[in-house]
């Protein structure tokens, strides 16, 4: 039977690997965060990757090389260095908890808010209803069952072609999950957070989901795109961003990216309705070959970061 100091020890310990791997993939993102580029999926890459670098590592990594390798009758006592880690590691842990719990806590009472006098929106493509508001709003709300939300005075702004454009700006957003990832990055445990790398990728990211949404919509050609940017222009016009849901998974019309750079791009960029919404598949050979050296090198891997734990236990104070 697994002794209580054995599982105790090998939870701090991993609590440490998590902290050390977290704080150095963070750094890795602060070093190449100027070379990310525009796209949406390494943008958002890159704001999860300490999360679940840190997370993968350990979970795959450490606690398999130390339930294989490490002597569960000969337990090492709680050093000061590793578990002062450890509890830093926890406070991280807790701290993206709270925010995502107070993320997911704002959005649902202001779902709430606008559903209490909501009535259905028939042949949208998702469920979708009309809502009472003081300024014209369209949002995707929820995770799990996702709404779309529009207020009569944005009905009553726009023509029916910015209406369905502006429809199909929404279902991208719902087809990209964004109101997931938007979530996870609140919810992200990582010392990144609290560096000014972190709100510089979440606001390049916003924008970015915002131009792929964009394309999405605009992907039936010409006149759909020329519908999107001019319904972005009315409702930019009628919408103060301080009434925009900031911080919360929830996407809005125009509540990310450069209003005026989204337009110019739908109207004279062509290439609109291609750009973000191309897969690139990789070849089975290569997933193949990926995790054949995967595997070669997965038990030399444990032996590895054991030893170096086991030097770590014995020379930090």
């Amino acid at each position: 039977m697994t002794s209580w100091p054995y599982l105790l020890h090998g939870s701090t310990l991993a609590l440490a690997w998590f902290l050390v791997v977290n704080i150095v993939m963070s750094a890795l993102v602060v070093a190449v965060i100027g070379r990310a580029g525009r796209s949406a999926k390494i943008l958002i890459a890159l704001r999860l990757l300490p999360a679940v670098a840190s997370v993968t590592f350990v979970v795959a990594v450490f606690l398999p090389s130390y339930w294989r390798f490490e002597p569960q009758d000969g337990v090492e006592g709680f050093d000061v260095t590793i578990t002062a880690t450890a509890a830093v590691a926890m406070a991280v842990v807790a701290a993206a908890c709270v925010r995502g719990a107070s993320a997911w806590r704002q959005a649902d009472g202001r779902s709430r808010l606008w559903m209490a006098a909501s009535e259905p929106l028939p042949n949208v493509g998702l469920p979708a209803f009309l809502i009472d508001a003081p300024q014209p709003l369209m949002a995707l709300i929820g995770i799990l069952r996702p709404r779309l939300l529009v207020t009569r005075g944005l009905i009553e702004a726009l023509t029916p072609d910015e209406l369905s454009a502006s429809i199909a700006h929404e279902v991208g957003h719902h087809r990209a999950r964004d109101n997931f990832k938007r979530l996870a990055i609140h919810a992200a445990p990582d010392v990144l957070t609290w560096t000014g790398a972190a709100r510089v990728l979440e606001r390049r990211w916003a924008a970015a989901a915002e131009h792929t949404a964009d394309a999405l919509a605009s992907a039936e050609g010409r006149d759909t795109r020329f519908a999107l940017a001019s319904a972005l222009v009315k409702i930019a016009r009628l919408t103060p961003s301080s009434a925009l849901p900031l911080g919360e998974p929830i996407s809005t019309l125009v509540g990310g990216g450069a209003i005026a750079a989204r337009v110019e791009r739908l109207v004279d960029d062509p290439r609109v309705s291609r750009s973000g919404v191309q897969r690139r598949w990789v070849s089975p050979l290569a997933t193949l070959v990926g995790l054949g050296a995967l595997v070669s090198v997965y038990t030399p891997l444990l032996e590895r970061v054991h030893g170096i734990t086991e030097i770590l236990v014995h020379s930090l104070p």
